[in-house]
């Protein structure tokens, strides 16, 4: 019975497969079909359209900027963000509105007095928020309380501390949208040119530069930008971040100057005062025997007390730009910052790239020596008796302490904190000087204090 069944759908199968029209159609018109049906359900089931516009969700990032013949959209550009920083700076706290706000403050503190400070509650601080106006709805929140919490038993917080972080954060506002006016580009940085513009419209608003004659203005704003460049654009690419600029120090220097009564130490310990600026260029004049405006390697070799190894010179005339083979005022700017700023990053990175001389990314035995026997040849010249290399050797690597035993990197002499002194010891006579004898002169400090001391009692 089972085998008449098999046999009965054997033969209704095979009559329609018979009667089954043949698929006469190319493998490769198969796969298109099977593409086509497998994209259509698939579109059906993440609900798709026929149009895929997924891509709308993508938020756009890249905003070709003008190019130079297209005048007119360079002229909307510039009209839009001038509306746009306009904008930003009515939305900031004047000083109308900082003096309401102190009075507020005042009014609402909360007793006790800690030491000498005004103190003010969380609820009295949301308080003179609903009081202040919209402008400073920014400045009252938990965020901002907590930051400026510490210590107090009752949870409270200074109001001094408080007005001091309201007036920090609408000075940097308003600093980034003076900057910003000078950003021609519109894209967050300042060019040099940018930046010298800024500072020489800045020069009339600073009380300490009124003594400066306008035939030295240009040496000035040269002077100053200098130094934001060689800090804070070590890959040399001719432009800085606005947001760089205000995050250092410099700026602060700076804007010092409109200090009437700064102090004659501040004066002389800020790159940006006239005293300053002044030695430097007069430095730059001495220096300038034959008074073309340049400096050969001759004329460089007495800079500072004129112990400059020659080996090491050398370097700076060969990595440096040079005219003719002769420096420039910008040059030697660069030069003075590396000498006397020795312990920053980025005077060590400049001294290093001396140091450096086949381009390897580190020091070896090789370079060490080469420019310690310069150090060596000084000596015998001003009749000291001469250091052994070895021993010198042994003492920079303890100093150092590199990863490699082998290899001194730059990031390696940033590391170690002695950079400093490790690089004096193999361009300067007196800075070698000054290591090998540093017990002795920290003796003989101390005996000068103590001698004060005994002065004063």
């Amino acid at each position: 019975m089972e085998d008449e069944k098999s046999d009965h759908w054997s033969e209704v199968l095979k009559r329609r497969l018979e009667n089954t029209p043949k698929d006469e159609r190319s493998e490769e018109e198969k796969k298109a079909e099977e593409t086509e049906l497998f994209t259509k359900y698939y579109t059906e089931w993440k609900g798709g359209g026929d149009k895929d516009t997924s891509y709308n969700n993508i938020p756009r990032f890249y905003y070709r900027l003008p190019a130079e013949d297209e005048i007119l959209l360079q002229k909307l550009r510039e009209e839009s963000r001038a509306v746009f920083l306009q904008r930003k700076s009515r939305e900031l706290l004047d000083n109308e509105e900082l003096q309401n706000l102190w009075f507020l403050l005042d009014k609402h503190q909360v007793p006790p007095i800690t030491g000498e400070e005004a103190m003010i509650s969380y609820e009295a601080y949301l308080q003179v928020g609903e009081k202040a106006g919209p402008k400073c709805k920014k400045f009252f929140t938990a965020r901002v309380y907590a930051k400026l919490l510490h210590n107090d038993p009752y949870g409270r917080i200074s109001i001094m501390q408080f007005f001091n972080y309201v007036m920090r954060k609408v000075w940097l506002h308003q600093t980034r949208i003076g900057l910003s006016l000078y950003d021609v580009a519109g894209q967050g940085y300042l060019r040099e040119s940018d930046l010298e513009n800024y500072i020489l419209e800045l020069i009339p608003t600073l009380p300490q530069l009124d003594g400066l004659e306008k035939s030295f203005y240009s040496f000035y704003v040269c002077t100053a930008v200098r130094k934001f460049f060689f800090f804070l654009d070590p890959l040399r690419t001719g432009k800085i971040k606005i947001q760089d600029i205000l995050a250092c120090s410099f700026l602060d220097d700076l804007l010092e100057l409109r200090d009437e009564e700064l102090s004659k130490e501040s004066q002389e310990s800020n790159w940006f005062s006239a005293p300053s600026a002044l030695r430097v260029y007069g430095q730059y004049l001495n220096l300038d025997k034959d008074h073309n405006g340049m400096l050969s390697k001759e004329e460089l070799s007495r800079y500072g007390t004129a112990t400059l190894t020659s080996v090491f010179l050398d370097r700076v005339f060969q990595e440096c730009l040079t005219y003719d083979g002769e420096m420039d005022y910008k040059t030697y700017l660069d030069f003075v910052l590396a000498l006397e700023n020795r312990k920053e990053p980025a005077a060590l990175q400049y001294i290093f790239k001396l140091l450096d001389m086949e381009n390897q990314g580190y020091l070896n035995v090789f370079s060490l020596n080469y420019f310690f026997r310069a150090i060596q040849e000084q000596m015998k010249v001003h009749g000291q008796e001469p250091v052994t290399f070895q021993d010198v050797k042994d003492e920079i690597y303890d100093m150092v302490k590199p990863k490699d035993p082998y290899k001194i990197t730059l990031q390696d002499l940033v590391n170690c904190c002695q950079g400093d002194t490790v690089v004096s010891i193999l361009i300067d006579l007196n800075g070698f000087w000054t290591y090998e004898n540093r017990e002795v002169l920290v003796a003989n400090d101390n005996n000068s204090s103590n001698t004060s001391d005994l002065d004063d009692t």
